[in-house]
């Protein structure tokens, strides 16, 4: 029978350091990249860097505060994604390409 002890050796230090690395790599899709698309799983991937954060210290501290707050970044992020779609959707008829610099040009 193989042994589990692999799973023992997880700690949570493994778990912050992909966190951190999600939300580099989030951060690092936002300031560079000028597609809206791009720039929304950027935000995406950067609040699940968080979340996985929260459910981090959530099971360290053996308290339920940091996954009820997942569900409220969660939500967030529903609504972010639904808003942020509507407006891609609003650039993409109305100049037939996704790009951020279009953003200025719904004020009229």
């Amino acid at each position: 029978m193989p042994s589990t002890s692999f799973l023992t050796d997880i700690s949570i230090n493994h778990y912050l350091i992909l966190s951190a690395i999600l939300f580099s790599i989030g951060m690092a899709g936002v300031l560079l990249r000028r597609n809206i698309i791009v720039l929304f799983m950027s935000i995406e991937l950067m609040l699940n860097a968080v979340n996985i954060s929260f459910v981090t210290f959530s099971h360290y501290f053996d308290k339920v505060d940091g996954q009820v707050m997942v569900f409220f970044v969660m939500t967030i992020a529903a609504a972010e994604a639904a808003v942020g779609l509507a407006l891609a959707v609003s650039i993409f008829k109305r100049f037939k390409e996704v790009n951020i610099r279009f953003f200025e040009h719904l004020k009229g």
